[in-house]
């Protein structure tokens, strides 16, 4: 396999270890992200812990789906957390 294929698979492998967690989605007013998270699928994302002792839960939006919701072409797109 090529190279150029091979990255092709990988970047298709990344993608298949995102843990869905929740949506985005634009408030009927506009003028707002709405974000839903679902509450069992938020406890099983993995976490860090800062130098000041605070947890956090890393969570990823894509970019482009996020543009096509607050532009109007999409109605919803997903909040995730990428799995190693």
């Amino acid at each position: 396999m090529n190279k150029k294929n091979t990255t092709k698979n990988e970047e298709n492998n990344d993608m298949n270890t995102n843990l869905l967690v929740g949506y985005v989605r634009k408030s009927n007013a506009g003028g707002a992200l709405k974000v839903s998270i679902n509450t069992s699928a938020f406890g099983d994302c993995a976490t860090y812990v800062t130098s000041d002792g605070q947890a956090y839960v890393p969570l990823v939006i894509s970019l482009n789906a996020l543009g096509k919701v607050l532009s109007g072409e999409r109605a919803v797109t997903t909040l995730s957390q990428l799995q190693d």
